[in-house]
């Protein structure tokens, strides 16, 4: 059997009947250009351009959007234009549950899943930025992604054909539905759309609530026609994706975080002239502070415009409100530790000075 044949018979045991043709003429696509590629050394030296397929699910206006469209521009000046970066943002060229498989099989070179991705990626120790309340700031954040945690989750991605770059913030999340919400109580029976997150589905049993998995480009539509009651998300995006409009109300929790890590496929980077690896770096340095300073501001800016439509009313939650969602939640933390491993979260405990105890 010829690798071919064997990509093709793949699909059709993965059930290919069911996908999109798209998907699946990527995929034979991507099967021949890597078989191409590797004949002739990993990048192809005919080109006298690289191209770099970015493609992320938000909009452009975004904090991810809008550093991505920078990397792209930055891309191209350090690069003297020997790399072109196309940018394809709102899942224009893949969806959620799509693209990780795209760029493990090169029909895309680079994305910014959100950290939750990667626990069904078989990386389970990503899963504790799903934990609630695990960070109280961007300073605890940070302090996370730019150390020695960020760097060993980062490396854990070589072995599945992954090179990590860099962590992108996005935003602390909140909860919204169509009734108020200022007690864990209100969440109770309720059903609510998540990612594809262990963490994030005992998150919400936790409260009582009913755990939905929907792609991120659907939830629009769930939340209009009532498939689901609520969900969480950071302030951006629920502005961009004009979530506000099909919920009455959006309780500023600030229970969990939702970042991003950019990431290459892994031999289409090992394929570069490490000239061009050390500008295309150089590039994403500058996204990633653009996308690390900006985050904060576009919440607030997005906040005012949530509320200046007044479709949707606010929940600024008391210090007290607040308290008890987390001892709520807490209790997550624990319960998880099988799954992502007790010696992560206690590094994240000693790098915040979190103390679950101490509530």
């Amino acid at each position: 059997m010829t690798e071919m044949q064997a990509i093709l018979l793949s699909i059709k045991n993965e059930g290919g009947c069911q996908m999109s043709t798209q998907f699946i003429v990527s995929r034979v696509s991507a099967a021949f250009v890597g078989l191409l590629l590797i004949s002739m050394g990993g990048v192809s030296l005919a080109a006298d351009v690289i191209t770099i397929k970015f493609s992320h699910v938000v909009a452009r206006d975004t904090p991810k959007g809008q550093a991505a469209d920078l990397f792209a521009q930055k891309v191209n000046e350090y690069t003297g234009g020997k790399v072109k970066v196309e940018v394809y943002p709102n899942s224009t060229l893949y969806k959620d549950k799509e693209e990780m498989e795209a760029l493990q099989l090169g029909a895309v070179q680079m994305l910014a899943p959100s950290l939750a991705k990667f626990g069904p990626l078989g990386v389970k120790e990503f899963e504790v930025f799903d934990l609630p309340f695990i960070f109280d700031d961007y300073d605890d954040l940070h302090t996370v992604t730019q150390g020695p945690v960020g760097k060993l989750l980062i490396n854990k991605l070589d072995a599945k054909g992954i090179k990590g770059l860099a962590f992108w913030d996005n935003g602390f999340k909140s909860f919204s539905a169509n009734t108020p919400i200022r007690t864990p109580a209100d969440l109770k029976g309720k059903k609510m759309r998540i990612q594809s997150s262990k963490v994030l589905e005992e998150q919400m049993r936790t409260l009582g609530s009913l755990p939905q998995v929907i792609p991120f480009s659907e939830v629009y539509q769930s939340l209009q026609t009532g498939v689901v009651d609520g969900t969480e998300n950071p302030i951006s995006n629920v502005y961009t994706q004009k979530m506000h409009e099909v919920q009455k109300y959006l309780s500023l929790t600030r229970h969990g975080y939702l970042g991003y890590a950019v990431i290459v496929n892994k031999p289409f980077w090992d394929g570069l002239p490490a000239d061009i690896r050390g500008q295309i770096e150089h590039a994403m340095k500058d996204a990633t502070l653009q996308a690390n300073t900006t985050a904060e501001k576009q919440n607030d800016a997005d906040l005012e415009l949530i509320r200046k439509s007044g479709k949707t009313q606010i929940t600024v939650l008391s210090k007290e409100e607040r308290m008890a969602f987390k001892k709520a939640l807490i209790p997550v933390h624990q319960k998880m530790e099988s799954r992502i491993g007790k010696d992560i979260i206690q590094e994240v405990y000693r790098e915040t000075k979190f103390d679950p105890n101490g509530l």
